[in-house]
């Protein structure tokens, strides 16, 4: 078997709706697939939920008839967060979870992450054996064994009812008013319930998804509109998720931007304060300096993981830590889930700002963010950027002119056909107009 993989990437198996893999006859194939490598446990069951991208009936379908050949029953959830999923598939006992999204990505593409019967994503050896299935023959098996499909009734209570029970108890959020962005997306229907029923005053916007919205200048990709609204209402601070609740980002009373950086500092800073920190906290090659300098300045260990919460996860388990994050939002608690759970991250600063009595924006304070210019290229074909002499020989005069105080970061999205180009440092000048000589260099050789 071979240990490069074809088809899963950083989250998942993920790309354009139609064109392969994500077409109905591979992603049957993948369901059955996946059925045959998961069935463990002996339950037979596997949760599957969805964000709101209209394509998600259509590949819903076609996980349901894999699954059903490989003699597993597909217990649906509907539109649901993708930490909901992992919980949910923790507590049924079930073989896996299975969710259909592609994120923080637009409405036309879409994806498939899976859920090991823990709650944790797979390891890379067991997407490698449903790979080593793919190459197969589909099959079925007998008629009498033939998976059956049902829906997971009150499944979003239930996980309204979790996410709650992360919130201190002596604590309230009465009398606070806040503004929950949902994407128009998976946590539309959860996130304003959660917070309105621990007493805050709930302003909502992106929870109207009509199949085609999500992600569309709304939630954690776009706060524009989040900011815009926190300052109209006067509200104390503004959450913003992604369009499958596993990215968080936050807006403080002043309007401005609060990331995941930022909010990994407070949970950590504030976890320090009641005696109750576990280690360090793991960030990823793009986190800010200034975090890592902002933690280091309290005495809390920091570790750098390749950018991914897969790979965030692996150097929590391996140190024993229990609070990781990615500046993009994602931030994982190991003392409340087993995933990236952007409602269970947001109630954790909640708690800080109202247990320390002190608003979003004076907690954030506490770090000060490095200028970080981030540019996208595209890329086709064969070639690797990376390698081209044009490209190194400009990271290399970027570098020599940043010094110890600043970095260059060059690699490929996970997810997207995508290089991006980071570049952090002091002076803002600087990195911006050096991001946009590496990023053109880059483009010449593509």
């Amino acid at each position: 078997m071979s240990d490069e993989r074809r088809y899963f990437g950083t989250d998942g198996v993920r790309g354009k709706v139609g064109q392969y893999p994500i077409t109905p006859d591979f992603v049957l194939k993948l369901g059955w697939a996946a059925g045959r490598v998961l069935a463990k446990q002996g339950t037979k069951q596997v949760i599957i939920g969805k964000d709101t991208r209209i394509s998600g009936y259509m590949l819903e379908s076609a996980l349901e008839a894999g699954l059903a050949a490989a003699g597993l029953k597909a217990v649906l959830t509907g539109p649901m967060p993708t930490p909901a999923v992992a919980y949910l598939t923790q507590t049924f006992r079930a073989e896996a979870g299975i969710v259909i999204s592609a994120s923080h990505n637009p409405y036309y593409d879409n994806g498939i992450k899976f859920f090991s019967s823990d709650g944790t994503k797979l390891p890379d050896e067991v997407e490698l054996a449903i790979e080593a299935e793919l190459d197969k023959e589909i099959t079925c098996v007998e008629s009498a064994l033939l998976g059956k499909a049902s829906r997971l009734v009150d499944a979003a209570g239930r996980y309204i009812e979790f996410c709650k029970s992360t919130f201190p108890n002596k604590l309230s959020l009465a009398g606070l008013k806040i503004v929950v962005d949902c994407a128009h997306g998976a946590t539309y229907h959860i996130a304003p319930n959660v917070f309105k029923e621990l007493g805050a005053d709930v302003i909502a916007m992106g929870i109207e998804p009509n199949g085609t919205n999500i992600n569309d200048k709304v939630g954690a990709t776009d706060v524009a509109a989040l900011q815009k609204r926190v300052v109209e209402e006067q509200a104390l601070l503004g959450l913003a998720f992604d369009g499958d609740g596993d990215r968080l980002i936050m807006v403080d009373e002043n309007g401005n931007k609060v990331d995941g950086d930022q909010i990994a500092y407070i949970i950590a800073r504030d976890a320090l304060r009641r005696g109750e920190l576990k280690g360090g906290v793991v960030g990823t090659l793009m986190t800010n300096l200034g975090m890592e300098n902002g933690l280091k300045q309290l005495g809390i260990p920091f570790v750098r993981a390749a950018v991914g919460d897969r790979y965030v996860m692996e150097q929590l388990l391996a140190k024993g830590w229990k609070i990781g994050a990615e500046n993009s939002g994602h931030i994982i608690l190991l003392d409340k889930v087993t995933t990236g759970d952007a409602i269970v991250a947001a109630l954790q600063v909640l708690a800080s700002v109202v247990g320390s009595e002190m608003s979003l924006g004076e907690l954030s304070k506490g770090m000060t963010l490095y200028p970080q210019v981030l540019e996208n290229v595209r890329f086709s074909g064969d070639t690797n950027p990376l390698e081209a002499e044009a490209v190194i020989a400009s990271v290399k005069e970027v570098e020599a002119k940043l010094g110890a105080k600043g970095r260059v970061l060059l690699r490929k999205s996970g997810t997207e056909p995508l290089l991006r180009v980071m570049v952090e440092g002091e002076d803002a000048e600087l990195v911006k107009s050096s991001a946009l000589k590496i990023a053109e260099a880059v483009k010449a050789n593509c």
